[in-house]
């Protein structure tokens, strides 16, 4: 009987019916007695009838219900006790005092070389209307499928808001068996016999792929299915002209979840990584020579998703060494990102009436600070209330819920590796939560400042950026006397979105 109910004792305290599942590693129980102790797996010395546990097998040591288990080590935090406690400042507190004081999200436990998992968990949670669906899906799966991984993933979400750190980290535990039963090859051991190192955009394609199958959409509009579709796919006007041969153009229409920025020599900036895959040169049969023939492929966004995914393409197979070798050039990226270059000319007609909306916004704000100042009212405190909540206008349109009507993006998330290779190193999740932006690499959680999420660009061997997760833009929406007569309101709809406004 894999599952059993014992008692933890680590010195006065005791911790009884606490369940264990021994068909997972030993380390996820290691990681259960850190959630009740605070005790960090490494620093556990677990005993049961004068057996050690080991992290790699349960071996002989055998657990049965109501045994007593001991638990050996103390806290990093565990100092002597001092007579008095001054008082501490913001100004003088430490990243990690800090995290205590702001409300920090809540971190996820790495059970052996999960941190790849808990990036991507950490990311995805930045999408409001993917936390409602998650929340709103009610199946009882069966093991191994889609939707038991989804339903693992919203018990997972919604464990970090608030049920408490024993409760995550089962969670955790649950969405990692749930990984391991829908794709086999998360469950590979290293070389020590622990869990081997994964990718993390492989697991993120897993998740999302799972979340397209299970999760219905919300609306239903431009033909989606799920709310995936919705709210992160895209579609691509794709045009094929042979350069060998007089041929008709071929004209297709393709759909992704997610943009690739391909590193080469001359790639410095994301937006140029972007341009160059939408105009390559591949070669394919051509009809006409009987022969492969070089063909310029050129695509043009028809369909901008609310949520923009895009990675950064850093792995490339290293035959010599079996790996998949990192490039490290420094790629930069920025916070507020624009695609209007990459639209067809049918999509930016779409677009121009928001995006002139955005323009108005901007002069209004302009125009407001110099008033403010020649009325001796100091610098520009926004005084024209436009960032309260509930009242930016939507960012999809009309007939596309979960579309982005302007082109525009801000940035919600960055997933990022340290490391040479996609098979070690360690992976990080840096997202904005309540406009502050926070580094959460596992169980710790710290602010960070927005340099420091652009210093993530590459270059060494830091962090490098590996996923980039946009959001839409938000418009507060200007006073009606404050509001400069447009041409037309054509593209923009009553979206059904959410309307915490973005400055």
């Amino acid at each position: 009987m894999p599952k059993v109910s014992v008692k933890v004792k680590w010195g006065k305290e005791l911790y009884p019916g606490v369940e264990v599942n021994t068909d997972d590693d030993p380390v996820v129980f290691k990681a259960q007695i850190f959630a009740l102790t605070g005790i960090q797996p490494e620093r556990q010395k677990v005993v049961c009838k004068g057996v050690t546990l080991r992290d790699d097998s349960w071996g002989p040591f055998k657990l049965t219900n109501n045994a007593l288990v001991l638990v050996m080590g103390s806290k990093e935090e565990d100092v002597p006790a001092t007579p008095s406690v001054p008082t501490r400042f913001v100004e003088d507190m430490n990243e990690a005092e800090l995290a205590t004081v702001m409300d920090m999200p809540e971190g996820l436990i790495n059970l052996g070389n999960t941190c790849y998992m808990n990036a991507t968990v950490q990311c995805l949670k930045t999408v409001p209307e993917l936390q409602n669906a998650l929340n709103r899906y009610e199946n009882k799966p069966i093991a191994g499928t889609a939707g038991e991984l989804t339903s693992a993933l919203r018990d997972t979400i919604i464990a970090m808001d608030g049920a408490g750190a024993g409760a995550t980290t089962s969670a955790v535990a649950r969405l990692l068996r749930a990984l391991h039963a829908m794709v086999p090859r998360f469950a590979e051991r290293g070389p020590g016999g622990g869990l081997a190192q994964q990718d993390a955009s492989e697991c993120w394609t897993e998740f999302v792929r799972a979340m397209q199958t299970s999760l219905a959409a919300t609306h239903g509009g431009c033909n989606t299915t799920s709310v995936i579709d919705e709210y992160f796919g895209g579609t691509l006007d794709v045009e094929l002209v042979c350069s060998e041969a007089d041929e008709p153009p071929t004209r297709t229409t393709e759909s992704f979840l997610q943009l690739s920025c391909f590193i080469s020599q001359d790639v410095k900036y994301l937006q140029s990584g972007l341009r160059s895959k939408m105009s390559e040169q591949i070669t394919k049969m051509s009809p006409t020579l009987g022969r492969d023939a070089i063909y310029t492929k050129t695509s043009k966004i028809s369909r901008l998703p609310a949520y923009l995914t895009v990675q950064f393409v850093r792995f490339y197979y290293k035959e010599k060494e079996s790996i998949n070798a990192k490039i490290l050039k420094d790629v930069k990226f920025p916070l507020e990102l624009d695609v209007y270059e990459l639209c067809s000319p049918e999509l930016q007609e779409r677009l121009a009436p928001m995006r002139t909306k955005f323009k108005n916004y901007e002069e209004s704000k302009i125009e407001s600070s110099i008033s403010s100042k020649n009325k001796n009212h100091g610098d520009d405190d926004d005084s024209i209330g436009l960032h309260s909540e509930n009242t930016s206008a939507p960012f999809s349109f009309a007939d596309d819920i979960g579309s982005n009507n302007s082109g525009y993006y801000s940035l919600k998330a960055v997933l990022t590796h340290r490391g040479r290779s996609s098979s070690s190193g360690h992976y990080v999740a840096w997202t904005l939560r309540k406009n502050t932006w926070v580094r959460c690499d596992d169980d710790s959680v710290t602010p960070v400042t927005e340099e420091q999420v652009l210093k993530l660009s590459g270059g060494g061997d830091w962090h490098c950026a590996y996923l980039l997760l946009y959001g839409p833009k938000k418009l507060p929406k200007l006073p009606v006397d404050e509001q400069k007569p447009m041409d037309t309101d054509a593209g923009e709809g009553a979206a059904g979105a959410p309307t915490t406004a973005q400055p």
